[in-house]
């Protein structure tokens, strides 16, 4: 696995939005593995009614892996 996902749940125990947002995507069994574009999650996320708060996090996620 590469890309955001595997990223992602690199941060599984981290404390903060970023760890918990982690947690999620990793109990998660419909998790998308990609494309690898913030669209791809941001709509999986949009489909299950996701919060702004959830966005949000998706975001700020998307943000720190892009510049990494």
């Amino acid at each position: 696995m590469s890309g955001f996902t595997a990223w992602l749940l690199r941060h599984v125990a981290d404390e903060g939005a970023i760890g918990e947002f982690a947690r999620a995507a990793a109990a998660d069994p419909d998790w998308p593995q990609g494309p690898d574009r913030l669209q791809t999650f941001a709509h999986h996320l949009e489909s299950g009614g996701a919060t702004r708060a959830t966005l949000q996090n998706l975001t700020d996620a998307w943000i720190r892996y892009a510049s990494r």
